[in-house]
């Protein structure tokens, strides 16, 4: 493959399935080659086919990023055997909803875990290794792509914990975006609104059936729609930087 991000790598957390999954293919697709991180070895092992078979660089890397030591490994081993780190997209995340009165803390520990603590994980470890790409050629600029939501915008009746790490993912990108830029590290932070990924699923059964409920007469996005935007993200000129995007069905009003 050759692209707008040859002679790059990236690295993509979440990658087994649904953003992180297109994402990868659609980087690949720029010319970059991609390691893919996520718990399931399985569907990591399916995408990166489908970049190989298309004539992509793909490395698999099963990992927890929620855990401080495999997500600051995942950064290694990818700069180890891919010789850089040039874009880091922090997608991985859980959407656990439901009412504040008797919900289970484990639900909680599980979002604060992986939705903002795995981001700051990744975060810490690849930024003096974005910084070193900023520095040198191909591009002479790298970026870090994190994922939040509409959720990180407006808080909502049932999804307090879940707003409360996206909206830390914002508050967060825009503090590094404003100590990274002088030096080429472009901070991004992307706010998906509904979108056809298996994140609902990991709800419990009543949960799903009021997320459906809220989309069901929408055309909602998908996977590809995201991976679209964080592809044109991370192609821009060195010269210009998008801070934030909000994306939304068309029909979602919030």
């Amino acid at each position: 493959m050759s692209g707008r991000l040859d002679q790059t790598v990236a690295l993509v957390t979440g990658g087994s399935s649904g953003i992180g999954a297109a994402t990868a293919v659609a980087l690949a697709a720029e010319g970059a080659a991609v390691a893919m991180t996520a718990r399931r070895q399985d569907r990591l092992e399916s995408v990166a086919e489908q970049v190989r078979g298309a004539g992509g660089t793909a490395l698999v890397l099963e990992a927890d990023v929620g855990d401080a030591e495999q997500a600051r490994g995942v950064v290694e081993q990818t700069v180890a055997e891919l010789g850089r780190l040039d874009t880091l997209v922090n997608n991985a995340g859980v959407m656990l909803l439901g009412p504040v009165l008797a919900a289970p803390l484990e639900e909680w520990e599980e979002m604060v875990r992986v939705n903002l603590m795995g981001l700051l994980y990744c975060a810490h470890a690849a930024v003096p290794h974005l910084l070193r790409a900023a520095e040198n050629a191909p591009r002479q600029v790298a970026d870090m792509v994190n994922i939040s939501s509409t959720a990180g915008r407006v808080a909502r009746n049932g999804s307090g914990v879940y707003n409360a790490t996206k909206h830390g993912v914002v508050a967060f990108s825009e503090s590094l975006r404003q100590e990274m830029t002088a030096r080429h590290v472009r901070i991004s932070v992307v706010e998906p609104g509904g979108v056809a990924t298996e994140l609902q699923g990991h709800n419990r059964p009543e949960i799903r059936e009021q997320i459906s409920a809220r989309f069901a007469n929408m055309r909602v996005l998908d996977a590809e729609d995201i991976a679209d935007v964080i592809t044109y993200i991370v192609t821009r000129p060195r010269h210009v930087a998008v801070n934030e995007l909000l994306v939304r069905p068309t029909e979602q009003v919030q």
